[in-house]
């Protein structure tokens, strides 16, 4: 059973969400808290899974709520609640390990649909440890005949392929990070990706000066960020045009954030020349590693 904690100064929203958690069977709320100071003895007492916390709150606001937490070893998943659309501020919640985020005035489906997308990833973070032993293989001298029957770079072609993305350029480079996920995942904390400059690096060619390992690095970025971008476009028409598509539905918010596919989708239909969107490329990278994980334990699994 998932756990989550409250912290809201709206006693309105905070009763909102707890009676959204309990009629969609989605966990628990085992705590509350009206602000960010002072409440975290509580939040790491309690430990909750997932901890929803408000952006804005009178005497320590949601993103020094977070990061003071991290400091104190809070390892739980975090969404973030606000009416604030400021691309700064909403930039510096995820860069202090906000993974989801919900905009004010709360909509019942599109709560229930990211709670329900963070009791996924819980799931499927918890079975890591094993995916990775049962992936043990790959970090020894075997046969090539005892590879999965599909590889990595199958897997990742897949899902760009879903997203309709398969001839962008950055493909290519999303194929060689994730085989290097795949292959060195041990090596980094299993919840965190390595920045995305070190990913970057790792796929650059042997024997580059710094100058031009530099302007590579910048160059894969652009592709990479491109390749994003327009997957994101292309979700976002799928949910102009059905809001029940399947791919819609499997990437809208486990690959994206859904603020974002939803300002996406806004400038779709009014067709605004130059986007707002500020792309989440972590998440993306993360979400799209994690599935690859789990279709290689899955082939080795039946096999």
């Amino acid at each position: 059973m998932t756990t989550f904690f409250l912290m809201d100064d709206d006693v309105a929203a905070r009763r909102m969400l707890s009676a959204l958690i309990e009629d969609h069977d989605l966990g628990t709320v085992i705590g509350e808290a009206s602000d960010g100071r002072g409440a975290e003895s509580q939040v790491l007492r309690l430990a909750p899974d997932v901890l929803v916390v408000d952006l804005l709150m009178p005497n320590q606001d949601g993103i020094e709520t977070i990061r003071r937490l991290k400091e104190m070893g809070y390892t739980g998943k975090i969404v973030m609640l606000s009416q604030v659309e400021h691309k700064e501020m909403v930039s510096e919640a995820y860069q202090n390990g906000v993974e989801y985020y919900i905009q004010k005035p709360i909509n019942r489906i599109e709560v229930v649909t990211v709670l329900r997308k963070v009791i996924e990833r819980i799931q499927l973070e918890a079975s890591i440890q094993q995916i990775r032993q049962s992936l043990s293989w790959i970090e020894q001298d075997a046969p090539r005949q005892q590879k999965a029957p599909v590889s990595i770079a199958d897997l990742v072609r897949s899902a760009l392929s879903n997203l309709s993305v398969l001839g962008e350029a950055g493909g290519r480079d999303l194929i060689r990070i994730v085989e290097y996920l795949v292959e060195r995942g041990h090596e980094f904390d299993e919840h965190q990706l390595p920045p995305l400059k070190v990913l970057y690096a790792a796929i650059l060619p042997p024997g580059l000066s710094a100058e031009q390992a530099d302007k590579e690095t910048r160059a894969i970025e652009q592709r990479v960020r491109r390749t994003v971008a327009q997957a994101l476009l292309n979700v976002a028409s799928l949910g102009l045009t059905d809001y029940t598509n399947p791919i819609f539905e499997q990437y809208a918010t486990k690959y994206f954030d859904f603020v974002d596919v939803r300002q996406k989708m806004r400038e779709i239909e009014t067709e605004e020349p130059h986007s707002r969107v500020r792309l989440n490329l972590k998440k993306f990278l993360y979400a799209l590693y994690l599935d690859v994980l789990q279709q290689l334990a899955e082939q080795t699994g039946s096999g």
